[in-house]
């Protein structure tokens, strides 16, 4: 996963509830709109500002992938 070129975000609007925890500790790849959250851009490069992003959201909305595998990196699961 560290050598993954890209990773893919996606964030569930459906769930999101607009605390603004992604746009406050990732401005340069989550904005809002009325809906909620979105990724600026779906591809990103890696990075830990994407996974504190996504496990800092109150509900989960925020998922990160693996481009190559489609592997899960965060938010990451204690289950």
């Amino acid at each position: 996963m560290v050598n993954d070129p890209k990773w893919r975000m996606v964030v569930d609007r459906s769930a999101c509830i607009r605390s603004g925890k992604c746009v406050s500790l990732a401005p340069k790849h989550f904005s809002f709109e009325s809906a909620g959250a979105r990724p600026i851009n779906t591809l990103v490069e890696p990075g830990t500002v994407v996974i504190d992003a996504a496990e800092s959201c109150p509900v989960e909305a925020i998922r990160v992938f693996s481009a190559l595998s489609g592997e899960q990196i965060a938010p990451s699961s204690l289950d």
